[in-house]
């Protein structure tokens, strides 16, 4: 039994890099900018 999981694990693994290489890298979630205080006093006229 033992022998079973590890060659599905080699299977699963040997798909996930199939699937890179076609499609590439995981998407990443883009990260949220972070807002960033301005001190702007006012122009002078």
């Amino acid at each position: 039994m033992d022998y079973i999981e590890k060659v599905l694990e080699k299977l699963k693994e040997w798909t996930r890099r199939l699937i890179e290489a076609l499609l590439g890298p995981e998407v990443q979630p883009e990260a949220e900018p972070i807002p960033v205080p301005v001190n702007d006093p006012q122009r002078r006229r």
